[in-house]
C-alpha cells in the first residue's frame, strides 16, 4: 500500500513549452503547465468541458527529456507525487500545489504539428 500514498497520474496537453532553468551547482529544473480537460453533461443536458491546470516540476536527467522532446500542445501521461510550498512575494505569503514528475509517457504528436 506504500505504492498508492501520494501517487498522482494525469494525461493532459502542455499549456507552454518547458521552461528550463540551470542551477550554480549545474542541477537542472524544468517547469511546465499540463491541462486535463473532463467533458460531461449538466442537468440541462448541456455538454460542459471543464479544464484543470497542473504545474509541473522535473528534476534529473529527465529534465533532458522534457527540454529535447515537449512543446506546447503535446499530449502525455505522467506520475508523480503532489507537493504543497509556500513562498514570499512582496511580504505576502503564497501557496502553491505542484507535482514532482517521476515518470513520463509521451503519448503522440502536439495539436499544432
Amino acid at each position: 500500500m506504500n505504492a498508492l500514498r501520494n501517487n498522482v497520474q494525469l494525461i493532459g496537453r502542455l499549456g507552454k513549452n518547458p521552461e528550463v532553468r540551470t542551477f550554480d551547482s549545474g542541477k537542472k529544473m524544468a517547469t511546465f503547465t499540463l491541462a486535463t480537460n473532463e467533458v460531461y453533461r449538466n442537468s440541462k443536458g448541456d455538454k460542459v468541458e471543464d479544464t484543470q491546470w497542473h504545474n509541473i516540476v522535473v528534476w534529473g536527467k529527465k529534465v533532458e527529456v522534457v527540454e529535447k522532446y515537449l512543446t506546447k500542445g503535446a499530449e502525455v501521461a505522467i506520475q508523480g507525487k503532489l507537493i504543497n510550498r509556500s513562498y514570499e512575494v512582496d511580504g505576502e505569503k503564497r501557496y502553491t500545489t505542484e507535482i514532482t514528475l517521476n515518470e513520463l509517457l509521451m503519448m503522440g504528436k502536439a495539436n499544432n504539428a
